[in-house]
């Protein structure tokens, strides 16, 4: 049986500075891609989707590789409303026992 690659066993997490060099580098260096992905130690694929991430945000590149510290504002939001939900489903869980348990003494 072929033992598994490193880079397929557990995810990494790059910081943003990190992203940020390593597209500089391969835009910027007489080194392939392929060459730069493997001299920082990340697969060549992560590389070309972190130039294109930022490729699409020329012209803000301050939301690019924003991370779990660094969420739009539309993933906030998202991210609160599902805490929100999560809590009103619990409350009304709560209430359905709380009918029930007074629900049996009437007639």
């Amino acid at each position: 049986m072929a033992a598994e690659s490193p880079e397929h066993l557990e995810p990494h997490t790059y910081t943003r500075d990190f992203k940020l060099e390593a597209v500089r580098l391969s835009e910027s260096n007489e080194k392939t891609v392929a060459q730069i992905a493997r001299d920082l130690g990340i697969p060549e694929r992560v590389l070309y989707r972190w130039r294109r991430e930022l490729r699409e945000l020329r012209e803000r590149p301050e939301q690019a590789f924003p991370g779990k510290g660094h969420q739009s504002e539309l993933e906030e939001e998202n991210r609160r409303l599902r805490r929100e939900l999560e809590l009103l489903k619990q409350e009304r869980e709560i209430l359905k026992k709380a009918v029930a348990i007074f629900s049996r003494g009437q007639p």
